[in-house]
């Protein structure tokens, strides 16, 4: 049976909210305007924000820590796919290479929130699995992540629930 098309996708919008319990980020693929908002946690959003600001700290924080432990061991993120959606939950797999000799990929059960603070600080690419963009598309960043009230409330939704797209974790 041959594996699903997997989509490039870059990261095209972070929202952050001073306060809030969820933060927003939008993946759209890069030749096309398909995409979808994901909801991920305070540390990740930090962590995305500090790669894009290209800020660096004093001490590494964790997803810092995970990269130079993936490195030291002799290994390099090569990608990261996210490659299911269930119950309103996105599925993503780190892809390494250079583990072990004779093993071409290792594959690593991830959330995509993580893996894509990762992803970008390692400077890897991100695909999604087709059938996982169909299911979760909006199609445009600013219409799924619109709120120009500011009063805090969620953005529209995405996926299969009606009230919020789908989580990370």
């Amino acid at each position: 049976m041959p594996s699903e098309r997997l989509v490039p996708v870059r990261l095209a919008r972070v929202v952050l909210r001073d306060g809030a319990e969820q933060q927003w980020i939008y993946l759209q693929e890069v030749e096309g305007r398909r995409g979808f908002p994901i909801v991920i946690g305070n540390n990740e959003a930090s962590e995305i924000h500090r790669v894009l600001a290209d800020e660096t700290l004093p001490r590494p924080l964790t997803h810092q820590l995970t990269l130079a432990a993936v490195e030291a061991l002799g290994s390099k993120l090569v990608r990261v796919d996210i490659v299911d959606l269930k119950n309103n939950t996105f599925f993503a797999r780190l892809v390494l290479a250079g583990v072990q000799e004779n093993v071409r990929e290792v594959h690593i059960d991830a959330r995509p929130s993580d893996a894509l603070a990762l992803a970008l600080r390692a400077g890897a690419p991100l695909r999604v699995a087709e059938s996982v963009l169909e299911q979760a598309r909006t199609d445009s960043a600013e219409d799924a992540l619109a709120d120009d009230d500011d009063s805090g409330a969620p953005p529209p939704s995405a996926g299969p629930a009606p009230d919020a797209p789908p989580e990370s974790d």
